[in-house]
């Protein structure tokens, strides 16, 4: 289970108000900013939120989960997407996640324990002549081999 400060939680919401204000029409904008701090809307963050705009909970909840950018539970510091559009797919898309999997030691749509990695897969990403392709936080990786899979991984650890 992860332990949130409430009193941090205030604070992030306030900031990203102070950008803001505390519209309910720039709601979209205040969710985005407040899930790049956090990588996800926990329910203790979208409560602060309602409170502090007056706009109820259920309409704050409706607003996160009706667009598929915001997640309810906990992801990665980095997003990895794996491409398993047709030109992917045809270069070993499948092959590269099977060895993320391994690496990770995750399932696609799941999250490392320490929350620095979550594995999705996507239908295209608009690169085909750099099949396959690994996109990591709007980075795109090309010519992905299950062979590069650790060095990658192991890249991002070390940014820590």
């Amino acid at each position: 289970m992860i332990e949130l400060d409430l009193e941090k939680i205030k604070r992030d919401v306030a900031e990203v108000f102070e950008r803001y204000g505390r519209d309910p029409a720039r709601m979209i904008e205040i969710l985005q900013d407040l899930q790049d701090i956090y990588h996800w809307l926990p329910k203790e963050l979208l409560k602060e939120v309602s409170r502090q705009t007056g706009v109820p909970l259920t309409r704050v909840y409706h607003m996160a989960t009706f667009f598929k950018a915001f997640s309810l539970k906990p992801r990665g510091k980095y997003v990895i997407q794996v491409c398993t559009g047709t030109a992917c797919h045809v270069k070993g898309a499948y092959m590269v996640l099977d060895q993320l999997k391994n690496v990770l030691g995750i399932d696609v749509g799941e999250t490392t324990d320490d929350l620095m990695f979550t594995l999705e897969t996507v239908n295209c990403v608009g690169a085909c002549a750099l099949a396959p392709v690994v996109v990591i936080n709007d980075y795109y990786h090309g010519y992905v081999t299950p062979g590069k899979v650790e060095s990658l991984i192991k890249e991002y650890r070390e940014q820590q």
